[in-house]
């Protein structure tokens, strides 16, 4: 039998409705043998979390370039913990300012990627981090 794929879900918070990096990622996540989820644009982060947690995902990724995320993503890391999705690690990319990323990563981000990370690195975190909660 082989090795269980890693669940990511994708998606993109709030009203940003740029979404050609999420689907780079996406794409690439994919081709890395990650079953991948997108959820589209515009998502709230309650249909984030149900959608996640209906999926049995191990990861949500999101992305945001509107400058929303310090509200929509701790939003995301609080309404799964409250619905039992303490295990899913958060991870996130998108156009966010370094002085934002302590935060971000105090309210339960498992990472922030910013512009110019390589797809590499963003799979090789995930198998390394999925791995040590197996």
């Amino acid at each position: 039998m082989g090795e269980r794929k890693i669940r990511v879900l994708v998606a993109k918070p709030g009203l940003d409705g740029h979404d050609r990096g999420a689907k780079v990622i996406a794409r690439a996540l994919r081709d890395g043998g990650m079953e991948v989820i997108y959820t589209g644009i515009r998502q709230t982060p309650e249909q984030i979390v149900a959608t996640a947690i209906q999926e049995g995902v191990d990861v949500v990724g999101l992305s945001c370039l509107s400058g929303a995320h310090n509200q929509l993503f701790p939003e995301v890391v609080k309404l799964l913990r409250e619905k039992g999705g303490d295990d899913i690690l958060v991870i996130c990319g998108g156009i966010i300012p370094y002085d934002d990323i302590p935060l971000l990563k105090e309210a339960g981000i498992g990472e922030v990627f910013q512009p110019g990370a390589t797809t590499e690195e963003i799979i090789a975190f995930i198998k390394d981090q999925v791995e040590r909660n197996d």
